[in-house]
Order: structure tokens, then C-alpha cells, then sequence
């Protein structure tokens, strides 16, 4: 093995072994390099370029870089290909998940130009059995491509036939056992076929107590099902318990990170998902609504600010402290969503233990807000403030970190109950809604303990 490049290294390398189309030269540069290497230089070479290195590497390892690169590089490269280049080039030699995956990417008259090309019939009415399947739950993460045998088979018979469909499988992991109509009756391990004799029937030591999942059922719960019981592949049943696939644990992974990477943005105010080197409209279009939602947030504050002039009229030192309130309670606002939306994402908040949650929160809240308004008292004093604006502020602050807690918890509850995605309440939603509770909450108490 050579010494492996940097990603720039590699870059600096190859591009004038392409502008001199140098064949020979581009495979004997790549080959100690694995594929995820090659597409990650794809985000700094031309179009022009990354076709060049597609072509003249073997078929097989240039499908494999096709599919490591990301879905926004896979979308704008497949641009520069004809359907049929797609469907010869690329989809034959895929798994048929990773194939459904690409023909997502693509408009929907030339996905379908790229199925007519295919030779393989049956392989193709099977991606197009895929394609109606959303791609956030487990039909559309799952893979046809799987070794199944007979209920009623020896081992000996079933040795033979997973020789001949385990050359159209990437891996096995695990061996399904169907009955004549395809029903899985339980999944066998390798393990245990070879060691048994050869005139064993395979029901025989076949695990009936096996985990599966419907085709409509959510990513989340493919997840979450594969870390409880800590399983390298799931199969996949139709209504009827008839096996229709298996969905892999690099699946999960990849969908784990996609919705990680979609609640990151949503958390950050973006509407959709975007890159940095998108258009200009596309990221003025992500970022303006919740940009809007902030400016009517702070239009609302505004508002509020005024209704009260005759109090801050009285009073203008009370106008130093509403940053405090407002910044305080929509960071606590902020951090007991974040947990609500961890324990609706893994599963693990059930509806019987939201009273318990709600209350524990309120403990939290009240002992954070007692040291932060102690802390900001001590501050006032120190100062030289008021004492009864000292105190006033002390209160409002704990007052407005146990409202913006207890918020925080029920906001995520609600969005989830109306199909919301929860993640949307620590994001911008969460923190404006603080801000104007908080101001509220820091007036009126201001009036009630001043007189103002």
C-alpha cells in the first residue's frame, strides 16, 4: 500500500494527469485509493473531469464512487448523463436501494427513461415497486437483493441454493426462511447452517422469535428497533408477512445522519434543506420564513415594549434588565425542547411518563432559576441598584425560566400530536415565543411588585 494522499494532495495530483488525458496514468494514481476517497475531491473538480475519471476506471469501482458521493453531487452529476448511460453504467451494477436512492435524485420523466433501459425485467419492475415508497420509512430504505430458502428444505439444499443467490447479494448476513407463498416463518444464521448435518431440515434450527418491520413503517422505527436489539440487518414484510426485503444497518446510518442533518438545519431557522454553495434564491428561500417569524417575534415585542411606555416612563431602569430576561429564558426555553425532541426522537418519552417529565422539569427549572436570579441579585446589589428592582428582576427571572422551561417541554409535545416535526421547537419557533412570554411576564410583574 503507498502513502495516502490528502484529499488536496490528491487533487493536485490528478488534474493534470486528466487535462493531459493520461488513462493510464488516472488508474495507477487511484488504485490504493478507496472510492469515498475519489468522491469527496468530486466537490472541487469540473463536471468534465469527474466524468473522465468514471470512465476510464473499472466499471465496479467507479459505481462505488457514484455511490459514495453526496446526494447534491450524485443530483448535479447526473445531470451530464444520458439515461441510458444511467441505467448501463450505473443502475445495473447497483443494489437496488442504492439504485432507488439515485433515481430519486432524478426528474421523474427521465427516471423513468432510465427503468425502459434496463435488460434485466424483473430487476427493474422491482425498483419501480420501490419507487412508490416514500424514503423516509422502511420500503424505501430497504434492498430487494437477499438469500431466502424453503421451510421444507435440508441444509444440504439450502447450502446449494444460497451459492446461487448470494452472487446478487453484497453481503449475507442472515438466510430467510419462507413457506410456498413467501410468508417468513424466521431467519437462520450461516453459522448454523454450516454446522448442521446435511439432512437437516433448516426449520429445524431456524429462530421463529425473529424482529421485523411492515414496509410503511417510519426510518425512526426501523432505527430504533435496530439499536434496541443491536441487529446488522431487519427484514422488511409486506401486510400479509410476506418478505419483501431487508433494510442494512449502513442504510439506518445514512438515514440516521440525513435526519440529523435536516433537524440541524431546522433547528437553525432553514426551511429547507440547503448547501452553502446553493443559488442565491435557493438560500434566501430556506432562510427567509423563519426570518419572518423573527421579525414578527420582534414586532410582537415591540408592541408589548409600548404598551407598557407609562411603566418605563416611571421607571426607565427597568428597561437595563429585559436582554437578561429575554436572552435567560429563551435559552432555558431552548434546552428543555432539545431534550423533549432527543426522547421523541429515540423513543424513549412514552405518554404515561409526560406528567412525571413535566414535573421534573419544573424542578429543574426552579432550581436554575433560584441560582441564576441569586447570582443576578448579588450582581444588582454589588451595582448598587434599587432593591426593589433588584428583587423584581430576581423574580421575573425565575418566573421566566420556568414558564420558558415548561414551554419548551410542551411545544415539542404538541408539534408531535399535529405530525409536526418536534425539532422544529428548538429552533427559532421556541426562542421568539420565549422572548415574548419573558417581556410579559417581566412587566406585568414589574407593575404588580413596583406599582409602576
Amino acid at each position: 500500500m503507498s502513502h495516502q494522499v490528502t484529499d488536496k494532495e490528491l487533487l493536485v495530483l490528478i488534474q493534470p494527469l486528466i487535462q493531459a488525458q493520461d488513462q493510464d496514468g488516472v488508474v495507477a494514481l487511484l488504485q490504493d485509493h478507496h472510492p469515498e476517497d475519489v468522491a469527496d475531491i468530486f466537490w472541487d473538480i469540473e463536471l468534465d473531469e469527474a466524468k473522465y475519471i468514471i470512465k476510464v476506471v473499472e466499471k465496479e469501482y467507479a459505481v462505488e464512487v457514484i455511490r459514495s458521493l453526496d446526494p447534491e453531487l450524485q443530483e448535479r452529476f447526473f445531470k451530464g448523463y444520458s439515461p441510458q448511460e444511467i441505467a448501463d453504467d450505473v443502475i445495473s451494477y447497483l443494489d437496488s436501494d442504492d439504485s432507488v436512492d439515485i433515481l430519486n435524485l432524478l426528474p421523474t420523466r427521465k427516471a423513468e427513461e432510465v427503468l425502459s433501459f434496463l435488460h434485466d425485467q424483473e430487476y427493474a419492475k422491482n425498483l419501480t415497486t420501490m419507487l412508490h415508497y416514500d424514503d423516509d420509512i422502511a420500503g424505501g430504505l430497504m434492498a430487494k437483493e437477499l438469500v431466502q430458502v424453503k421451510h421444507n428444505w435440508t441444509v444440504s439444499q439450502c447450502i446449494e441454493e444460497i451459492r446461487t443467490q448470494a452472487e446478487e447479494v453484497e453481503s449475507v448476513h442472515t438466510v430467510y426462511v419462507v413457506d410456498d407463498r413467501t410468508i417468513l416463518k424466521g431467519v437462520v444464521s450461516l453459522k448454523d447452517i454450516v454446522l448442521s448435518k446435511a439432512h437437516t431440515s433448516v426449520i429445524e434450527i431456524t429462530n421463529t422469535e425473529f424482529i421485523a418491520v411492515n414496509a410503511y413503517a417510519t426510518g425512526e422505527e426501523v432505527a430504533r428497533l435496530m439499536n434496541k436489539y443491536d441487529l446488522i440487518t431487519i427484514p422488511v414484510i409486506d401486510s400479509m408477512n410476506r418478505l419483501i426485503g431487508r433494510i442494512t444497518i449502513d442504510d439506518v446510518i445514512d438515514f440516521i445522519k440525513e435526519e440529523a442533518d435536516k433537524d440541524f438545519q431546522l433547528q437553525a431557522g432553514l426551511s429547507e434543506s440547503v448547501a452553502s454553495d446553493d443559488k442565491v434564491l435557493i438560500l434566501s428561500r430556506a432562510r427567509l420564513p423563519w426570518l419572518m417569524v423573527g421579525l414578527l417575534g420582534g414586532l410582537g415585542s415591540s408592541i408589548l415594549v409600548s404598551h407598557f411606555e407609562g411603566d418605563i416612563s416611571a421607571l426607565p431602569q427597568i428597561t437595563f434588565f429585559m436582554p437578561v430576561v429575554a436572552a435567560m429564558g429563551g435559552n432555558a426555553g431552548v434546552q428543555s425542547s432539545a431534550i423533549i425532541v432527543q426522547g421523541l426522537a429515540n423513543n424513549t418519552l412514552a405518554s404515561k411518563n409526560i406528567i412525571p417529565k413535566l414535573a421534573k422539569e419544573f424542578a429543574v427549572s426552579l432550581i436554575n432559576g433560584l441560582a441564576c436570579s441569586a447570582i443576578l441579585l448579588m450582581f444588582n446589589i454589588f451595582l448598587g441598584q434599587q432593591s426593589n428592582l433588584s428583587l423584581v428582576v430576581s423574580v421575573a427571572l425565575i418566573t421566566v425560566i420556568i414558564f420558558a422551561s415548561l414551554l419548551g417541554t410542551i411545544i415539542p409535545l404538541i408539534l408531535e400530536k399535529f405530525k409536526i416535526d418536534p425539532a422544529l421547537a428548538t429552533g427559532p419557533f421556541v426562542t421568539t415565543l420565549n422572548d415574548v412570554v419573558g417581556l410579559s411576564v417581566y412587566f406585568y410583574l414589574g407593575r404588580l411588585m413596583l406599582g409602576a
